[in-house]
Parts: C-alpha cells; sequence; structure tokens
C-alpha cells in the first residue's frame, strides 16, 4: 500500500469516526515537538520470564503496510536472551483464519482468531484499511491489552490503537501525513508531533513505517538490556539510531511551507488539486480530495494550532 493510497484509506475512516470529528479540538492536548518524548530515564526495565516465550500479537488488517509489521517482527524474530533461548514467540492475529491481502498483494496467514489467540505480552498494530474494520479486532485489542507488557502502534496503526479508547489522556504519534486527521478525530488523545517514537506507560506508538524497527529495538532494549539491542541491530545491520533518540524525527515535527508555488494538501501533504479550495485567513489551500477539503474545514482549529506550535518551535532557543 502507497502513502496515496494510505492517506485515501485514513480518509475513508472518518466516516466510522465520525461521532469523535464532530468534537472540538478544544479539549484536545496537541503536544509540541519542544517536549521530551524519549522516556527511557522515566520507564523501568521489563521482566524477562524465568522460562518460556513471551507471545507478541501482530494484529492483520486488510491492506496492512507490510514493513510496520515485518520490520518490528523480524526484531522480535532475532531477540535471544544470554543463555541463547529465544525471547519472544510472534503471531499473526486476524478475525478469521483466511488469508489476508495485506500491502502489495501479499497475503499472511493467520495463526489465530481473536477467539482462540494465546494472552500477548506485546500487541504491534500496524497501519491498515480503517474502512470496514470488525468491532471484534477493537474488542481484542482493548481485553487483550489489560495484561500486555507493551501495546504499541506503527505509522497509522495508532488510528486503530486510538479508537479503542487506550490513548485518551495519553500521548501517542503516527505518521506525518496522518496528523492533522488523527488531531481532528482523536481530540482527547495529546498528539507528538515529529518523534520517532512515544511511549506512555504501557502504550507505546512509532511514527511512519521504518519507525516501527526503531520501537521494537527501544522493546528489547527494556527488555535485555542496551547492548543486547545494540547486538541485535548489528546483526540485522539496521544503521538507524532512532531507537536511541525518539525525537529523531524533527523533519516531521512543524507543518511544511503551503503557498502558491507548492499547492500541497495540508492534510496528508500530498500534491493539492487547485480546482479544490478553501480560503482560510486570506490564504488559498489546495486539497488532494473534496474529502480532505471537507474535514480541513470542520477542523480549522487544528490548522491553527498547529500553527501556533510551529510559532513557538521558531522562536524557542536551542539548547
Amino acid at each position: 500500500m502507497d502513502r496515496r493510497e494510505l492517506m485515501k484509506y485514513l480518509a475513508a475512516s472518518s466516516v466510522a469516526g465520525a461521532a469523535l470529528t464532530s468534537r472540538s479540538l478544544d479539549a484536545a492536548q496537541v503536544v509540541g515537538p519542544q517536549v521530551t518524548t524519549h522516556s527511557a530515564d522515566k520507564l523501568p526495565p521489563l521482566s524477562v520470564p524465568a522460562e518460556g516465550k513471551m507471545p507478541v500479537a501482530f494484529v492483520i488488517g486488510k491492506d496492512a503496510e507490510v514493513l510496520d509489521f515485518c520490520g518490528p517482527l523480524e526484531v522480535f524474530a532475532q531477540a535471544w536472551t544470554k543463555d541463547g533461548n529465544s525471547l519472544f514467540a510472534p503471531y499473526m492475529v486476524s478475525g478469521t483464519m483466511e488469508p489476508v491481502k495485506v500491502g502489495g498483494g501479499m497475503r499472511v496467514l493467520p495463526d489465530y482468531t481473536y477467539k482462540d489467540a494465546p494472552a500477548p505480552k506485546i500487541i504491534v498494530i500496524p497501519a491498515m484499511n480503517m474502512e470496514g474494520l470488525p468491532p471484534d479486532m477493537f474488542d481484542w485489542i482493548r481485553e487483550a491489552s489489560i495484561k500486555t507488557d507493551i501495546t504499541m502502534s506503527v505509522c497509522n496503526g495508532a488510528f486503530v490503537l486510538a479508537k479503542t479508547g487506550l490513548l485518551a489522556g495519553k500521548r501517542c504519534t503516527a505518521h506525518h501525513g496522518g496528523y492533522f486527521r488523527f488531531a481532528g478525530m482523536f481530540p482527547d488523545v495529546k498528539l507528538v508531533r515529529g518523534a520517532r517514537f512515544v511511549e506512555d506507560g504501557k502504550f507505546a506508538s512509532a511514527g511512519g513505517v521504518s519507525s516501527g524497527i526503531d520501537l521494537a529495538l527501544r522493546v528489547v532494549e527494556r527488555y535485555l538490556g542496551t547492548e543486547a539491542a545494540a547486538n541485535l541491530a548489528d546483526g540485522i545491520e539496521y544503521q538507524g539510531k532512532g531507537w536511541k533518540n525518539s525525537d529523531s524525527n524533527d523533519a516531521y515535527a512543524t507543518l511544511p511551507e503551503l503557498n502558491e508555488s507548492t499547492p500541497l494538501c495540508p492534510l496528508c501533504l500530498m500534491d493539492g488539486d487547485r480546482s479544490i479550495k478553501t480560503i482560510y485567513k486570506g490564504k488559498n489551500f489546495y486539497f488532494c480530495s473534496q474529502g480532505e477539503k471537507e474535514f480541513f474545514d470542520r477542523h480549522l482549529d487544528v490548522y491553527d494550532k498547529f500553527v501556533a506550535e510551529d510559532t513557538m518551535r521558531a522562536v524557542k532557543p536551542k539548547n
């Protein structure tokens, strides 16, 4: 599933989230990038069981972004204890045992359904087509998360996790192309822009696509320590350092310049269509679809809040 398709699916999700989008963002707490997002000094290490592997559930839905779940899957599958035992037991879970068609046409065969899946210690939720997701997916995530060490989303899997209600009052990030819609749909979640990943208690969220690898390495670090996580990264030849610094998505912390020469859609940041336009505060905004325009028009306060954050960021002295 490419980025344009991903944003299209998110647009479809606004129908399912209509009750949420009708609320004002006045109650929202959108956190700017000036807030430290890495909680390594706040969250304690996680306990490794004396014996047995810890189940890791990958929630798979239609058009799931492949790297969102395959990246973390590789990390968890390669995590070994000092005794030479694999630490995790990953499995795929879905509504039925039928193959699920995910991004790029790949078909994934679930190991379990929501009715018979073993209780996970970690849940991984990738971005997927939000349209028509079964209610039992959300019910299962809510129920299973009671006993997890970590429930994590990757990319716009944050929309799925937020829709469960588990993120209410908590901090979260998502793909930078989904920030605007996320802030509008879930005003009770504290959106953090420009974070590689965010941790808030047992809930964690990664930014776009490859960020899931960093969050998975961070999870391994909490179980096995920094040296083990570094060795794992070296073993899979992963050169990214985002797992050590959750603020490393700084390039996405502010809105790009939106002007006549670069008519980007302010929601998904894809090319805007000059025939689909809103004039707000004397400025022209162009959109990739009529649906994006209508969402923007209903949530002008999100745009104002983002601009205010960006202004504060620009004048804040750098350390």
